[in-house]
């Protein structure tokens, strides 16, 4: 796989934005063709008292359908890179700091590029969390 060294980049990236409590959202998006599934969101989330993330699927089939599962923080990778080539071409991570995206080409090579942050307040689950350690 060509893009294995710039998805390890991008996924250290949205750890390390947990980590360091900057972390907004993290979105998979830009279909390729028109399938139902069209987003998936990717938000914190407490179980238990354990940091998870909160992935949540939107689907369009006879209207909105919104799936939700909650997850491990090392499920990550596994949890986003099915989707990633297909159907989505881009992953965008916001954090208070940036708004970073992993793109795929026509050639279907990944790079990463950074922008002006988006968000100006991290996830308040997140927060939350850290706040009440």
């Amino acid at each position: 796989m060509p893009n294995t060294e710039t998805y390890t980049q991008f996924f250290q990236t949205v750890r390390n934005s947990i980590e360091n409590k900057t972390f907004a959202k993290l979105t998979l998006a830009k279909t390729i063709g028109q399938p139902e599934l069209q987003n998936i969101y990717i938000r914190t989330a407490v179980e238990d008292g354990v940091l998870k993330l909160s992935v949540t699927h939107k689907i369009y089939k006879e209207g909105l359908q919104e799936i939700e599962k909650i997850v491990d923080l090392d499920q990550l990778e596994a949890e986003a890179i099915p989707y990633i080539n297909n159907p989505f071409m881009s992953v965008l991570l916001f954090t208070t700091e940036a708004d970073i995206t992993m793109k795929l080409n026509k050639k279907r090579v990944a790079s990463i590029t950074e922008q002006p942050p988006t968000f100006k307040n991290a996830d308040a689950v997140l927060l939350d969390f850290y706040n009440s350690k």
